[in-house]
């Protein structure tokens, strides 16, 4: 089971720092703000979760391989937008379709594994407080992202974001103590499908437009 939250971990990580990098890029901003939006949007969730239950410093500062992860994926994503703009094609090489997924599996992976390290930091009969860093976890790092570009955070204003972060920590709670491996992808899932279905349809919370 460690393995294979090590390896749901380093996939959320790539996700989202995919997700930074390329919005980081439509702002125009140079190479280290591409790598810098990039890790934060990877990391910045597990940050604020780890600062939450009182792990100082926080998990990414301590194992490397999330943060040396993130920057490779956010540098890999400005060296494929700088190729394609020197052969005078667009810089976009991710349509919003697929990019859209990427964000949905960081969203899903992401609310899982806070679920998961609050419990292991033994707060698990708190179910409360389990689900709320589970999605603190997901939203965190695209909040911070998403600020940081100066865009008002997609989890105020996007299609069920925080929503489907809350319906797969909640579903992850209820699954993991009977199946743990089978927990993750089908929490996971829940997430990515909530999003994607969102966004196709256009479902939103009712909102007031003056």
């Amino acid at each position: 089971m460690s393995i294979l939250f090590f390896l749901t971990e380093l996939a959320g990580t790539v996700a989202f720092s995919i997700s930074g990098a390329i919005l980081a890029i439509e702002r125009e901003l140079d190479l280290f703000g591409v790598i810098f939006l990039g890790a934060v949007t990877a990391i910045g969730g597990g940050v604020v979760r780890d600062l939450l239950l009182g792990q100082i410093p926080p998990q990414a500062f301590l194992n490397y391989i999330y943060l040396l992860t993130a920057v490779l994926t956010a540098l890999l994503v400005f060296l494929l937008s700088w190729l394609k703009c020197r052969q005078g094609k667009p810089i976009r090489f991710i349509n919003d379709a697929i990019l859209n997924f990427f964000d949905a599996a960081g969203l899903g992976i992401f609310s899982v594994i806070g679920v998961q390290n609050t419990i292991n930091a033994g707060f698990g009969s708190n179910a409360f407080f389990c689900v709320f860093l589970g999605m603190t976890t997901g939203v965190g790092g695209g909040m911070l992202r998403d600020v940081l570009s100066r865009s008002t955070p997609a989890v105020l204003r996007k299609h069920v974001y925080a929503l489907a972060s809350l319906a797969g920590a909640l579903c992850y709670y209820w699954l993991q103590s009977l199946f743990p491996s089978g927990a993750i992808i089908i929490s996971t899932l829940l997430v990515i499908v909530l999003r994607l279905l969102a966004s196709h349809y256009r479902w939103t919370l009712p909102r007031i437009s003056p």
